[in-house]
């Protein structure tokens, strides 16, 4: 039976949310169950893509890319995929209705990870929409179930709320991305000479993404609100974190937060809700 596969497609979306992000996945069990599926359907289809510009080194990441989006394509068409975790994704793009030009640009961002590239700030906005904001808007048109009033009026913050995640992931690793994968998102940045001024500004930017994305938060649908105000708290964690390093450390380490330290923010962002303190 086909609902047996497509159980078994978005049970495998879940279990790639919950081994690649403890934060994302806390995140999502704190949405409603009846939009759980289709979040971890999206995660699971941009994590694959990901893992594929990011960590393929030994196998020819162009020809994966290639086949990866013609088999998005294909499903998408035909209403079906013999991969899990694109099977989830298709099936959750036309429950609903997701952007296919959403899909389009994520692609291509992804494709934009095939090289090597010292982003002018053109590049960097242009990857930023493409890797980043438009996942926030596939997300939010689950959140809004088809309400296209309400998707219009919400689409700003999704964009700037997918931005500053994208930023602060981009500080986050820096070293691997320069020194292992060859990448400079920021631009006009010279990595030899990355000081605490560069990395305020750049702090700075994502402060005010972070201010604004806020606003948009508290006017979400009751089923999605604590769980993006969760996310919301983690990643405002992660950046304060970074933000408390200075910046030669940064090209040295990865910062993280521990579990223990989520479960606190958990805690502490639940009461907040509950106080309607957001």
């Amino acid at each position: 039976m086909k609902k047996l596969y497509d159980e078994l497609a978005f049970d495998i979306s879940k279990s790639t949310t919950r081994k690649y992000s403890t934060s994302f996945s806390l995140g999502i069990l704190a949405l409603s169950p009846k939009i759980r599926p289709a979040i971890y359907a999206i995660y699971g289809y941009v994590r694959l893509a990901d893992e594929i510009v990011d960590s393929f080194h030994d196998f020819d990441k162009k020809t994966l890319l290639t086949r990866f989006k013609n088999e998005t394509y294909t499903a998408l068409d035909e209403g079906i995929a013999l991969n899990p975790i694109l099977q989830s994704f298709q099936e959750t793009v036309r429950k609903y209705d997701i952007d296919k030009l959403l899909i389009d640009q994520f692609l291509h961002s992804m494709e934009m990870d095939l090289h090597d590239v010292d982003y002018n700030s053109e590049q960097y906005q242009e990857y930023i929409h493409g890797s980043a904001e438009v996942v926030g808007l596939m997300c939010l048109q689950v959140f809004t179930e088809g309400n296209k009033e309400q998707y219009e009026e919400l689409k700003p913050y999704a964009m700037k709320l997918g931005s500053a995640f994208q930023k602060v992931n981009f500080l986050r690793d820096l070293k691997d991305d320069y020194q292992i994968l060859g990448r400079t998102y920021f631009p006009h940045i010279e990595m030899g000479v990355f000081t605490d001024q560069v990395k305020r500004e750049i702090e700075q930017e994502i402060h005010q993404e972070f201010k604004e994305a806020l606003v948009g938060i508290k006017l979400l649908p009751k089923s999605a609100k604590f769980g993006v105000y969760l996310a919301y708290k983690y990643y405002l964690r992660l950046f304060k974190k970074i933000k408390g390093i200075p910046a030669e450390n940064i090209l040295q380490k990865r910062i993280r937060v521990p579990n223990a330290e989520k479960f606190t923010v958990m805690m502490r962002s639940y009461v907040r809700y509950k106080a309607a303190m957001l």
